[in-house]
């Protein structure tokens, strides 16, 4: 099946949804330039494209989305797993993550497995950031300040 691309634009770039009818395969940072798909959306990307158009405006606080299987290691699942249970308006440490995933001292794993994670903002990496400051994202330190200020955390005092 080929991926089918929709995008949804925000104050700090266009998003992209891809997906098949199976599910959705990936969410596209504004980094990375994702350019829509010609012709009508398989119904799980139309979800998904509506629904991270709600979340960007405001209206929407937590996805509801068939997410197609991808290819991961188990410590990816799991880290990914944790960070989808960061609520909304919420952060959490690299090393409160690697805590939870109970593998105390493997913080820089948790940051590599957000970097591979395939659905940012669906799965909330933005929601995690470094013991002293805001940490790294695939997405730029612009677009992850905009998603948890748009979610009402603070980063006053917050450094790169």
């Amino acid at each position: 099946m080929t991926n089918f691309t929709a995008t949804v634009d925000s104050p700090v770039g266009r998003f992209g949804v891809e997906g098949t009818a199976a599910g959705l395969t990936r969410v596209r940072l504004p980094a990375d330039r994702p350019r829509a798909s010609a012709g009508r959306a398989p119904a799980p990307v139309a979800a998904a494209a509506r629904q991270l158009a709600q979340y960007l405006s405001g209206d929407r606080r937590r996805f509801e989305l068939d997410l197609a299987e991808v290819e991961a290691t188990g410590f990816q699942r799991d880290v990914w797993a944790a960070l989808a249970e960061i609520p909304y308006g919420e952060v959490r440490t690299y090393a409160e993550v690697a805590a939870a995933v109970g593998r105390p001292l493997a913080a820089r794993a948790v940051g590599n497995a957000n970097h591979r994670n395939p659905f940012p903002v669906v799965v909330p990496c933005h929601r995690v950031v470094a013991a002293n400051g805001l940490g790294g994202y695939g997405g730029g330190d612009r677009v992850k300040r905009y998603l948890l200020s748009l979610e009402g955390v603070s980063l006053e005092g917050v450094s790169l």
